[in-house]
């Protein structure tokens, strides 16, 4: 609660938190026991520009004291770039590259992580294709219709 700056409320229910304290409280969940590969899906969406530091400092602290090894997903490329030494590309569910910054932007000849990642999925918006268990789903909905 301390990290997350909430511990002023840890006697107040959740649902008078607002949605960024509550996006704070999962993101100290997730890292409340130490664990040594926290799995960490999208954990800055939501939160404001103070907390996103903090929680990346956290992180970075967890990786030069304990060695935490963290895996994360995110949008946030500008992100992602300042503290993953270690990137993997998804385009379409599939690995599309895989490096460092430096050598993903050195085999793209580009001078961000942003760009590499246009140059190798493209600049043009895509329609979203529906797999798997989404497929599923969207059978289910059709066939109530």
């Amino acid at each position: 609660m301390d990290l997350v700056k909430l511990a002023d409320r840890e006697n107040d229910y959740v649902k008078t938190f607002s949605g960024g304290m509550v996006r704070r409280l999962e993101v100290a969940r997730g890292l409340l026991h130490n664990p040594s590969i926290p799995f960490l899906d999208e954990p800055t969406i939501g939160l404001d520009t103070q907390t996103r530091v903090l929680l990346w400092r956290h992180v970075e602290e967890m990786n030069r004291t304990e060695g935490t090894t963290m895996f994360f997903s995110t949008h946030y490329i500008e992100e992602a770039e300042m503290v993953a030494d270690r990137i993997a590309l998804i385009d379409f569910g599939r690995i599309v590259a895989m490096g460092s910054v430096d050598g993903l932007k050195q085999q793209t000849g580009t001078s961000t992580l942003e760009e590499a990642y246009l140059s190798l999925t493209g600049t043009t918006i895509r329609e979203e294709r529906i797999e798997g268990s989404g497929q599923l789903r969207e059978r289910i909905r059709g066939q109530r219709r």
